[in-house]
Parts: structure tokens; C-alpha cells; sequence
């Protein structure tokens, strides 16, 4: 008996899950898309195998014994899973469902990653995203890892084009921020020498934003400031920018994000004598694995994007 229970089939579930909710061999049938002398023949069929009645035949319709009501009840939840594996299998393969791991440079991330993550989830509420927002060291070592399913980093002096397909995505410019009370708020171009002597918060060595400021003050002459604050956190810039005369250098989309409403801070750009340019940052996805239908989907509103700005 043991052995046959296990090895029921789950259209025998659902009709006795059906019969039970519904109370009436027919409506059951319909239920389960088979005819009433179909269904009848395999309660019959199972009834006696188990050598059991499982339902009452009554004039107002059919009621679980207590055996019945066992495996009807273990029956619901058996059918329940079914359902629920169909229904999430449906969703992986159409990118409904399942889960997305990606990461982006800050201004990656701002200008093109979140918009398209949005638009994701109003077409497809139920996939899990994961974004992660970091430098580009950091991102390209977890995408060699297998931790994103594709990033929006910068790929530096490594030649990566065998592991990975590289899309061009954005080149952004550097901008000095500073709060609006500055003394240099209103005073027209700067050169970056006049700036020597300030306050600055930047990223640490090796970065690209810091490389691209090193190679500005590189041409003007000049060495880099010697009072600096290192951080990437825009929150910590955000608090440094409020309480001191700190120069922070930023991209323009984190520029856009904090000038712009509903935030709107009382914050402002420095006017530079010179544009500074930071190496642009690209789409990578590798080569070698297979990107769940939800990442390809995804990925695909981020080369639209890109294609369309």
C-alpha cells in the first residue's frame, strides 16, 4: 500500500483534491479535464488498490471518509506544488520569473541599470533582482567569480575581449561639486590650481574617476591636493558636501541625481576652465555561461537604453 501511495500519479491527486473541493464526481471531472466514466474508473481504480472506500456517495454529493480525508488533504498540497512549479517554471522560461545578479559602476548604474531594472519589474513583477553598486576592481572580480550574470563596469588596461562579450555603454564627464555657501561657488572657470589648497574627496588610488584627476592636474603642471578625504560613498559625500567647503568630484549622474528634484540640494558645480573626461565604462556578460531568460531580458532593455540615449 505504502508503495502504491508513493507511486501515485498526479492527475490521480488532483481528482481526489477536485472531488473533495468540489463535492460532486462531475464538476471534479471537469475540473481535471477528463469525462465522468474517466474519473469514476480511476477513484475505482484507487479505492481498490487501497482496499478502502475514500468517498461517501450521497444523495447531496460525495464526503471525504477519513481516509479520504488524509490523502485528500496531503493531496491539495501535492497539487498546489505542481501548480506552483508549472507556473514558475513558466515564468523562468518566458523571463517572468527568476532571478537577476547584476552591478553597475555609480553612474552605470544611474543613467542606464535602475531605469532598466524598472522597467523590468513593470513588465515582470516577480523577478528577484540583485543589484550591486561598486567600483570597477570590484565588479570585475566578481564577474570573473560568476557572482553577476552581466555588470556596467570599466574594463581598465586588461584585455578581456576572450572571456567576455563588451558593449560600449556611456563616457562620462567628471564635475567638481560643492555646497552653494562655498567661496568659489560663484567665481565664473577655475583653473584646477587655484583648487590646490582646498579640501577634496575622491576615490582612492587606482580608480578611474581618480586616475582621470590625476591626469588633469597631471597636465596643468600641478600635483594632486594634499588635504583629501578618500571615499566612493555618495552618502559620505553627500555628508561632507553639507558640513564643510569639501570639493567633491563626482559624474555627471550623480550631479543630475542630487541637483535635480525631488532632492534638489543645496548644492552646486564648480565651473572648470577645462572639461575632465573619465574613461567610458561598457556592458560585460561572459562568454562562457548561460544567462537565465530574466538576465537576457534585462540585459536587452540595457542595450536598448544605450542604443536609445
Amino acid at each position: 500500500m505504502g508503495l502504491y501511495l508513493r507511486s501515485l500519479r498526479p492527475v490521480q491527486l488532483r481528482l481526489i483534491s477536485a472531488i473533495s473541493t468540489h463535492g460532486k464526481l462531475r464538476l471534479a471531472a471537469d475540473a481535471c479535464g477528463m469525462t465522468t466514466p474517466a474519473a469514476s474508473r480511476m477513484l475505482a481504480d484507487m479505492e481498490t488498490q487501497l482496499e478502502t472506500e475514500l468517498f461517501e456517495r450521497k444523495a447531496k454529493g460525495m464526503v471525504p471518509t477519513p481516509a479520504g480525508q488524509v490523502l485528500a488533504r496531503h493531496a491539495r498540497k501535492l497539487v498546489h506544488d505542481v501548480d506552483q512549479m508549472a507556473e514558475e517554471f513558466s515564468a523562468h522560461l518566458g523571463g517572468q520569473g527568476g532571478a537577476v545578479r547584476v552591478g553597475a559602476v555609480t553612474g552605470g548604474a544611474l543613467a542606464v541599470l535602475i531605469p532598466s531594472i524598472l522597467d523590468l519589474k513593470h513588465i515582470a513583477p516577480q523577478v528577484d533582482v540583485s543589484l550591486d553598486v561598486s567600483s570597477s576592481s570590484h565588479l570585475m572580480l566578481g564577474l570573473e567569480r560568476g557572482d553577476y550574470d552581466f555588470t556596467l563596469s570599466r574594463v581598465g588596461s586588461h584585455d578581456y575581449s576572450r572571456d567576455f562579450d563588451i558593449i560600449p555603454a556611456k563616457t562620462e564627464s567628471i564635475l567638481l561639486m560643492v555646497r552653494r555657501s562655498h567661496p568659489l561657488a560663484d567665481a565664473g572657470p577655475v583653473a584646477l590650481a587655484e583648487l590646490q589648497d582646498a579640501l577634496w574627496t575622491m576615490q582612492d588610488r587606482g580608480a578611474p574617476i581618480r586616475h582621470a584627476l590625476e591626469i588633469a592636474f597631471y597636465e596643468e603642471g600641478i600635483d594632486l591636493p594634499q588635504s583629501m578625504i578618500k571615499t566612493a560613498s555618495v552618502v559620505a559625500i553627500m555628508a561632507l558636501l553639507r558640513d564643510s567647503d569639501v570639493i567633491a568630484v563626482v559624474t555627471q549622474e550623480v550631479a543630475d541625481l542630487l541637483l535635480s528634484p525631488p532632492y534638489c540640494a543645496d548644492l552646486t558645480l564648480l565651473e572648470t576652465e577645462r572639461p575632465i573626461a573619465i574613461e567610458p565604462y561598457y556592458v560585460l556578460c561572459p562568454r562562457d555561461r548561460l544567462i537565465s531568460p530574466a538576465a537576457s531580458r534585462l540585459l536587452d532593455l540595457v542595450k536598448s537604453r544605450i542604443s536609445g540615449a
